[in-house]
């Protein structure tokens, strides 16, 4: 379920669109390990603002990531839930905090775009490219340089 090959179209990838502010993501589903409304997040003392906490998910201890704070975008206005994708680095459990999940997508590798100059540059720094879909942009997220935060993490 992660990447297939299909011969007459070329490589294509599976992507989780999520939404944080008014932005359109991709999370390659291969990376994704989980989806969840977390509940009960514990703050952590001194940790950075882009660290919302952890929490416990079925006896796992999980850093919960504010994606709206890594991207520098104000905090959510409605009093909905955030939702929780769980991803994986180096045997770490980590969940980005999201607005909402949305369909999971089949897109063809060599329709991603390299980052255009314009994206935003607290995007460009976690995207690992782009896809175009109807009138919309859709930005691949790079969970290891999204998750880079962690490496500041230890070292305070």
């Amino acid at each position: 379920m992660t990447v297939s090959q299909d011969n007459s179209a070329g490589a294509v990838t599976e992507y989780v669109t999520i939404m944080i502010g008014e932005q359109l993501f991709g999370l390659p589903i291969s990376r994704v390990q989980d989806v969840f409304m977390p509940e009960r997040l514990t703050r952590v003392p001194l940790a950075s603002r882009e660290v919302a906490g952890v929490l416990n998910l079925r006896g796992r201890i999980v850093t919960a990531i504010d994606m709206r704070a890594r991207l520098g975008l104000p905090d959510a206005a409605s009093d909905r839930p955030a939702m929780a994708v769980g991803v994986d680095l180096r045997g770490e459990s980590y969940g980005l905090l999201i607005d909402s999940i949305g369909e999971v997508l089949k897109l063809a590798d060599d329709s991603r775009e390299v980052n255009p100059v314009n994206l935003d540059p607290r995007m460009t720094k976690m995207a690992a490219g782009v896809h175009r879909l109807d009138g919309q942009l859709m930005v691949v997220l790079d969970v290891d340089r999204v998750l880079e935060i962690s490496s500041d993490l230890r070292a305070a």
